[in-house]
């Protein structure tokens, strides 16, 4: 059933990494954790009025890649810049913008009785932000059932695993206690699993809120969960392993 989609995801982990290559770019473990995501979002979820934002757009690589397949004239860069009318409709890379300005957006579109949705795709390591958190009251007080948060939760913040920077024990239960919808996606690679939370439907006036629990460095066993990943330049002898791996020989 989700065949051509996983082709894809392959194919994007693929091209990801050889633009990693041709720029010297680095950020590689939370780009590939987040691929799935935003394949099915891309090919499934968003209709012609919705709008996403890339809030971890230090992983911004495969986000640029499916616009300009799309289409687009996205720039190729590691931090997004404002530029709506390629898709991109905020500036971010600085941990705990997306999320706001999603929120203010989804909050207009309410207020003007537009029926599209915002998703805005979050780290876990912007679940540290004061902003995030401030957020979320505000989303759940306005009650933007047009929000919808989804949080790579990969558990690796920069060059340090979550538990031993500042531990998030608890997430499920921590947003709930905000008056949200919250939907705990255990395998956040799994297409089918995607496709059951994107497309759960709330009665309720809440925001909702998707907890992906993914690998950081998904695609390349040797990489995959090694906190170094997250902002590592490739070498040669990484380039010849990260390929084989890709390309499954």
């Amino acid at each position: 059933m989700f065949r051509s989609l996983e082709l894809k995801s392959k194919r994007l982990r693929l091209d990801t990494f050889k633009k990693f290559i041709e720029t010297g770019e680095a950020h590689l473990g939370g780009s590939f954790s987040m691929i799935e995501i935003l394949i099915f979002l891309f090919e499934k979820t968003l209709k012609k009025n919705d709008k996403f934002i890339l809030s971890k757009s230090h992983a911004s690589f495969p986000l640029c890649l499916i616009l300009r397949e799309k289409g687009y004239n996205t720039k190729l860069t590691t931090h997004l810049e404002l530029d709506p009318k390629n898709k991109i409709y905020c500036t971010t890379g600085s941990l705990g913008h997306g999320l706001p300005i999603a929120a203010g957006i989804a909050f207009a579109r309410k207020f003007f009785k537009k029926k599209d949705n915002i998703y805005v795709l979050i780290s876990d390591g912007e679940c540290q932000e004061g902003t995030t958190w401030e957020t979320l009251l505000i989303a759940s007080a306005r009650r933007l059932s047009n929000l919808i948060i989804l949080i790579d939760y990969n558990k690796i913040q920069a060059l340090s695993k979550l538990e031993d920077a500042l531990p998030l024990n608890n997430l499920r239960n921590k947003i709930k206690a905000f008056n949200c919808n919250v939907i705990d996606v255990k395998d956040g690679h799994s297409f089918k699993n995607i496709d059951a939370s994107l497309t759960k439907k709330f009665k309720n006036e809440k925001p909702t809120v998707i907890i992906f629990n993914t690998i950081k460095g998904k695609g390349i066993k040797e990489f995959e969960n090694d906190p170094v990943w997250h902002a590592r330049k490739l070498n040669t002898n990484d380039i010849k392993l990260g390929l084989k791996r890709l390309q499954g020989s």
